[in-house]
């Protein structure tokens, strides 16, 4: 009993190790298409950084705006099903999607920006070489 015990807890630290080593690649991946967006580059880095955040963004509203490994880690013995709540602070954890949400609205905003004005000088571009 206590050995099941004890291998149920070390899983459940590997998720949640698993789950915060995610959460700031996702994270991380988030702040290069900011930086990319305010410097005015939207590349294909930048491109496969944003497919990242859409990727977790489509999973997590997908499974109700839950992370999926709630429900993994409440199998394992988590009162409250939180895969954040050892590595990142409660406050901050709670808070993930009302930060996240502004940041990629930024994020698109930015980079609609950055495209739109490519667009207008090729334009531009185009009509003063004629071509």
């Amino acid at each position: 009993m206590a050995g099941d015990m004890d291998h149920r807890r070390l899983l459940l630290r590997v998720v949640k190790s698993i789950h915060t080593t995610a959460w700031f690649t996702i994270e991380a991946c988030m702040a290069y298409v900011l930086y990319t967006g305010v410097r005015g580059r939207t590349d294909r880095k930048t491109g496969v950084a944003a497919v990242v955040v859409a990727g977790e963004t489509l999973i997590f509203a997908a499974n109700g705006f839950h992370c999926p490994l709630t429900a993994v880690a409440q199998d394992l013995g988590d009162s409250n099903g939180s895969v954040t709540d050892i590595y990142l602070p409660r406050w901050f954890a709670r808070r993930l999607p009302a930060i996240h949400v502004p940041l990629i609205l930024a994020a698109v905003l930015l980079h609609w920006r950055n495209w739109r004005s490519r667009a207008v000088r090729d334009s531009q571009r185009r009509l003063l070489l004629g071509r």
